[in-house]
């Protein structure tokens, strides 16, 4: 069963309504018994990082989180914010990350060669998957996906980036570790590319 975290951020029901029209069963998880019998997880995510942190500890569900995907090899998919925090911190806030992929998230203001350009990075952004990402299965050569972020995943090791995005600089649109997957882009925002997206975690 794919079920969503719902720790009270992300818009969970848009989630919901692409599995409804693939006819793909979901369950929504707001506690630790509720996420125990997942077979995949989704972990979606808005706004700042140590909020996220904030919000996901205060549910209950972090240890059982920690148990399903390290240690049980749980296949999960943390989005837009929800993917920021699978790293082990951010320049954004103080608090831990997951720790789930090595890596700090950076900001765009800070980085060179983007501190001249708008933020948030806002819209639709050719997306280029690395090769063999069964996550990215249909869209290795047509993939475009809508972004907003101020923030990006910098991995401790390269091999964990599993595709690529451009704003000044070329930055981790998506990082995959084993069992673990992050995407910064919204796939519920992304019209066919993004079903398609989220039918390839399904079937994986």
């Amino acid at each position: 069963m794919i079920t969503i975290v719902d720790y009270g951020l992300g818009n969970i029901m848009a989630f919901a309504n692409v599995y409804k029209r693939l006819n793909i069963g979901i369950a929504i998880a707001q506690t630790a018994k509720e996420i125990r019998s997942a077979t995949k997880i989704i972990l979606p995510g808005v706004g700042a990082f140590d909020h996220a942190m904030e919000r996901l500890t205060a549910s209950g569900m972090r240890e059982t989180l920690d148990d399903l995907v390290l240690a049980k090899g749980v296949p999960v998919i943390g989005i837009c914010v929800g993917m920021q925090i699978l790293a082990s911190s951010s320049d954004e806030g103080q608090r831990p990350g997951l720790g789930w992929i090595n890596g700090r998230v950076r900001g765009f203001k800070s980085t060179p060669g983007t501190d001249h350009l708008p933020l948030p990075h806002m819209g639709w952004n050719d997306v280029q998957p690395l090769p063999n990402q069964k996550i990215f299965a249909g869209l290795e050569t047509d993939s475009r996906f809508y972004f907003l972020h101020s923030f990006y995943f910098e991995c401790e090791d390269p091999r964990d980036i599993s595709a690529k995005s451009e704003y000044g600089i070329d930055f981790p649109a998506a990082v995959t570790h084993g069992n673990i997957h992050g995407i910064q882009f919204h796939p519920e925002k992304s019209h066919h590319y993004g079903t398609r997206l989220l039918k390839n975690f399904a079937d994986l």
